[in-house]
């Protein structure tokens, strides 16, 4: 039997009483439950993708900017040269966008909204991921567990760079 010591850099957060929504795709109205949750929030919404191409997430989240949400996204340097990205949208629509290209692949997909609910999983930001892969998404309600992914958030923004669009 192999066992593997507990990395000296995780964290543990407990959770009590958390509430968590789930769903899987194909067809799971993960697209479905962002964009309702991304409709509700009232200051600020941080992205992490590896792949951000969803149309209706896209939409949602330049239209929480216009209504003064602070918007703000890190992509994979991938984004750069796909034939459609949400990164060439947003940032005209004037939401910040960066790219990630310290790392081999920036593979985060994940959502901080509000500084309490983080949105991840497997799910990636694409219409494929919602009508043609199996993939998971959580949506979990938690201030402890935001504030660990907004903090990792951060550390990814600080090395990222601005992207402008095509």
């Amino acid at each position: 039997m192999v066992t593997f010591p507990i990395a000296s850099l995780a964290k543990e957060v407990i959770l009590n009483n958390v509430p968590v929504q789930v769903c899987f795709s194909p067809g799971g109205g993960c697209t479905e439950a962002i964009v309702g949750e991304l409709t509700k929030a009232k200051k600020e919404i941080l992205v992490q993708a590896y792949s951000f191409t969803s149309q209706p997430i896209a939409k949602a989240l330049v239209d929480a900017h216009k209504r003064g949400i602070r918007a703000e996204i890190i992509l994979d340097k991938s984004q750069r040269g796909e034939q459609y990205s949400a990164a060439d949208f947003t940032a005209h629509m004037g939401v910040p966008t960066y790219i990630d290209s310290a790392h081999a692949i920036a593979h985060n997909k994940i959502m901080v909204i509000d500084q309490e609910t983080v949105i991840t999983g497997s799910f990636n930001f694409t219409k494929a991921a919602e009508e043609r892969n199996a993939e998971n998404l959580l949506i979990i309600k938690s201030p402890e567990l935001a504030k660990e992914y907004l903090e990792n958030w951060e550390k990814h923004k600080a090395h990222s760079e601005k992207y402008e669009g095509r």
